[in-house]
Formats: C-alpha cells, sequence, structure tokens
C-alpha cells in the first residue's frame, strides 16, 4: 500500500489530484476487464459523483463462474492479489468504454433471453417445414 507523507500539503493535493484522474489499463488488462464487462461481472461507480471535476471510475472485478470460468482466461495474478474481486481506479475515457461494453452485453443477453422465452421447441423438432403428414 501507498502511504504519502503528511508533512507536506503540496504532496498530499498532488497525490489527490493524480488519484482523482484514474490510472488507464494497458491494452492486455482493458481486453480482459472489457469480457468481464460484456458478461456483466464488473460493477462501475463515479469515484466522486458529488465533484463535477472529477471524471474518473471505480472499478469492481467480480470472478469468473461455471462455463465462463472454463473458457475465458483472466490474470490470476495482477498487483500481487488476485485479478478478481479487485477495486481500481480509471481514467474517464476507459470507464466510459467498459460502461458502453457492459450495456452492449447487457442488451444482447437480454435479447437473447426473449428470444428464448419465445421459442417453441416442441413444434421445432417433431413438426418440420413441410411435413404434412400430422
Amino acid at each position: 500500500m501507498k502511504t504519502i507523507a503528511v508533512t507536506d500539503i503540496g504532496q498530499i493535493k498532488n497525490a489527490l489530484n493524480k488519484y482523482r484522474k484514474g490510472k488507464k489499463l494497458d491494452i492486455r488488462l482493458f481486453n480482459q476487464v472489457a469480457r468481464l464487462a460484456w458478461l456483466g461481472k464488473i460493477v462501475l461507480s463515479p469515484l466522486d459523483p458529488e465533484d463535477p471535476e472529477c471524471k474518473a471510475w471505480l472499478l469492481l472485478l467480480q470472478p469468473l463462474e461455471g462455463l465462463a470460468a472454463e473458457i475465458i482466461r483472466i490474470d490470476e495474478d495482477l498487483n500481487g492479489m488476485p485479478f478478481a474481486s479487485q477495486i481500481h481506479v480509471l481514467d474517464a475515457e476507459q470507464g466510459e468504454h467498459l460502461g458502453a461494453i457492459l450495456r452492449e452485453g447487457m442488451g444482447h443477453r437480454a435479447h437473447e433471453l426473449e428470444a428464448l422465452a419465445k421459442r417453441e421447441f416442441y413444434f421445432e423438432k417433431f413438426f418440420k417445414a413441410g411435413d404434412k403428414s400430422n
């Protein structure tokens, strides 16, 4: 954990300003987080919703489970701790893009679930198109 000496107010202000801007993930990590976002396995929240100048985002990563965990490989070691279940401070641009990816994935899954709810498996399997015997 990073510590800041309290004796220098200017240093504290600089550290706070740097923190409020957030950090960018590198390309490899952004792609992994984007996969989690598409699956709905992230939580995004503004870093400071009461400050209009603070555009950074808090990002919570949730672990993958089930089939997704078997297929999608996520780095297990990031900053000395498991990749999932971590909180990161993202810059405004990457936070907004991850939010868009999250909405896209949710919309896609909702569309698939609506189609599944309307699907007639019985007629599809037992009454073929063009079968006039029944």
